[in-house]
């Protein structure tokens, strides 16, 4: 016997719209089970991860912090994702846009004026653009696999910023420990809130992105475009629209925004570039985006939720004594589930016996 998945000749309105919430409510029960299983009670685990965290002013501006690149990151990948480019390699973008956006203060500490701050935003913006527009080259010059080059370009990014901050750009004065020198206060983003948390200017950069794309996609011309040859490459081509020039535009704006993203988090979070500056903010936009739909607005509220992963990771590490690959395990399952959900609503299964060639449906 095997299994087929057959595409429904049209899917419910309803479960489209409910599917991140089922997914949801699946990833609360396996990881419930998961609690269990590992000798932890169920409940006081989900209340620490989902819970606690909002209970605590800090926390909320944490949550904050820790949203603002996983929205940012994953508008951009919406974007290549609706017009059926599969950038796996945010990260890389990321760690790029943090790399060139960085070189100002530390190559240039005494330039430091209303000037500084907004030349950083565009110098990562150009990184992550650039650092993107490889693999789009590669695509659309050699049909080279997008998922694979993205990929491997993390790689290469976290390794020349590990070798930059153990090298040339490390602090004379920082004890040879890894690390490039302190921002100055004009190449930091302020705080939103400076008497009462941590919360940055980057969540309102990522607001911003976020309803700035969706106005992109909604009611241009070339957001039409992205969302034509997104769903039917052949009906793109006979409108007229170019494949290549989509396959760049969407690399290079998620790039761009990936690379945004990056300073935010150097500038605005950590104060220095570091050896290792994010946990892995790339690869969880992935799950972010899938959770929002592919809708930029949508994209928030999963950034926000996501977020609240990381927070109540923190929080269960240290009150149940767990490890921080639990984290990893809810995001996997959160996306997995999302995964599962969609392909159910798009597609039936179908049971079809070896030896009578008959089929069932489920």
């Amino acid at each position: 016997m095997r299994i087929e998945l057959v595409k429904r000749s049209q899917h419910s309105t309803f479960f489209a719209l409910a599917s991140p919430f089922i997914a949801f409510a699946l990833t609360l029960i396996a990881g419930a089970i998961l609690f269990a299983a590992i000798g932890k009670s169920p409940l006081t685990g989900l209340y620490l991860y989902f819970v606690e965290p909002l209970t605590q002013l800090w926390s909320v501006h944490e949550l904050a912090v820790k949203a603002g690149p996983l929205i940012m990151i994953a508008v951009g990948l919406s974007v290549c994702y609706r017009s059926n480019n599969w950038n796996i390699g945010a990260e890389g973008q990321f760690i790029a846009g943090a790399i060139l956006g960085s070189a100002i203060p530390i190559l240039m500490p005494g330039f430091q004026n209303f000037l500084t701050l907004p030349l950083m935003l565009l110098l990562a913006m150009a990184g992550g653009a650039l650092y993107a527009g490889i693999p789009a080259y590669l695509k659309a010059r050699f049909n080279a696999n997008e998922i694979l080059t993205s990929l491997m370009l993390v790689y290469v990014a976290q390794l020349f910023l590990d070798w930059l901050v153990r090298g040339p750009w490390r602090n004379p004065q920082g004890y040879s420990f890894p690390g490039s020198i302190r921002f100055p206060d004009a190449a930091t983003l302020p705080e939103i809130f400076p008497s009462q948390g941590a919360a940055h200017y980057g969540f309102v950069l990522a607001l911003i992105a976020a309803i700035a794309v969706w106005f992109f996609l909604s009611r241009t011309l070339k957001g039409f475009e992205v969302r034509v040859l997104g769903a039917s490459p052949r009906a793109g081509r006979f409108a007229g629209f170019s494949t290549k020039g989509m396959i760049f535009l969407s690399f290079m704006l998620s790039g761009a925004l990936a690379g945004l993203a990056g300073i935010a988090e150097v500038s605005g979070a950590i104060g220095q570039l570091r050896e290792v500056i994010s946990p892995g903010y790339g690869f969880t936009a992935i799950i972010v985006a899938f959770l929002g739909r592919l809708n930029p607005l949508g994209a928030i509220v999963a950034g926000l939720l996501l977020a609240l992963t990381y927070l109540g990771g923190e929080a269960a590490q240290i009150s149940l004594g767990i490890s921080d690959k639990v984290v990893r395990v809810f995001q996997g399952m959160l996306l997995f589930f999302v995964l599962a959900c969609d392909t159910l609503i798009h597609y039936r299964v179908r049971f079809v016996t070896a030896i009578s060639g008959e089929a069932r449906n489920a």
